[in-house]
């Protein structure tokens, strides 16, 4: 192995030690109320400056797949983490001087799960805290990027916006020819029939396939509720529409999937008429610490090498079949 590998390794094995103490800290910290409390700031970035200072609106940014990977450590990826995003929304809920939210969207989708968890989010500022909620689509919001969109009082998207996409998928790769080719031979050893459905060692039978389209169906079933609650539209016309094929921004709107074409600033123009008054607009942001300091770090030294970057990948990669309200092109 060349010096400058064993240069980077050695400084990986640092960063992991003392990251194992900082995270220790951070954990006997949080019996602390003032440590608490410290987590849960948030940088409020300006965006726009406003004359009427007695209230404000917040902006909150979901850009990348919505999934949640746990990724909270030194191999945390940067992009969309799910539980930060979560928290985010709960939080410009609960302040008093928010009036106003907008999400800005930039996204294909994601987990079921996770988009389900945002859609609760966002209602349950709009029902208890009383908070408007605008949505401004960026250059894709489809599948679960329109779901979360689905309940917004008012949706904003570019004419060039790909959205839709209304849909469930789940995948798995079959790699059984490959593997015989190969001579590889898979030992199964299970407590019932279905305990290794979609295994990728095996062709699916038609009963394994019924039974997953039954479980894609429950979810799509609840996209189409998602749609028909929020939009006010008939469920035959959701049904139609929800094909799962993409729309443009300019689509979607002559099918009353949205509600106004325009950029993000048109979205705060259209949120401040909203609301009559002239607030100004802060986009909320973590509030880092040390252990991001470290990831940030060693996300660098990964970049710089091949082989480290192929290992980060492995590691907070989850390769296994779930539901997905996800655009794959």
């Amino acid at each position: 192995m060349s010096r400058k590998r064993w240069l980077a390794l050695i400084a990986v094995a640092m960063l992991l030690t003392v990251f194992v103490v900082a995270n220790t800290v951070q954990t006997m910290g949080n019996d602390s109320n003032v440590l608490s409390e410290i987590a849960q700031d948030w940088i409020q970035q300006p965006i726009e400056e406003g004359a009427d200072v007695t209230g404000k609106i917040a902006v909150l940014e979901l850009n990348g797949t919505i999934q949640d990977t746990g990724d909270t450590g030194l191999f945390a990826a940067a992009g969309y983490n799910h539980q930060t995003f979560l928290s985010q929304i709960e939080h410009a809920a609960e302040d008093p001087v928010v009036e106003g939210i907008i999400i800005r969207v930039d996204t294909p989708g994601g987990g079921v799960v996770e988009s389900a968890e945002i859609y609760d989010r966002i209602v349950e500022a709009q029902q208890e805290y009383d908070k408007p909620v605008f949505i401004s689509m960026g250059s894709m919001a489809a599948s679960g990027g329109y779901y979360i969109a689905a309940p917004a009082d008012r949706i904003i998207a570019n004419p060039q916006t790909i959205t839709g996409s209304i849909g469930v998928i789940m995948e798995s790769i079959n790699v059984s020819e490959l593997a015989e080719k190969y001579g590889v031979k898979v030992n199964t050893i299970k407590s019932g029939e279905f305990k290794d459905i979609m295994s990728p060692t095996k062709e699916m039978t038609d009963e394994e396939r019924e039974i997953l389209q039954s479980i894609i169906d429950e979810s799509y079933d609840e996209f189409v509720r998602i749609i028909v609650e929020g939009r006010g539209l008939s469920e035959e016309f959701v049904r139609q529409v929800a094909d799962g094929r993409i729309y443009s921004g300019k689509q979607a709107l002559e099918l009353d999937l949205v509600d106004d074409i325009g950029s993000f600033d048109d979205t705060i123009a259209m949120m401040k008429e909203y609301l009559d008054a002239d607030y100004p607009v802060v986009k909320y942001e973590a509030q880092g610490g040390i252990p991001s300091l470290f990831s940030m770090t060693l996300q660098e030294l990964v970049k710089s090498d091949h082989e480290l970057s192929i290992l980060e990948t492995f590691l907070s990669s989850d390769r296994s079949p779930t539901l997905k309200y996800l655009y794959t092109e």
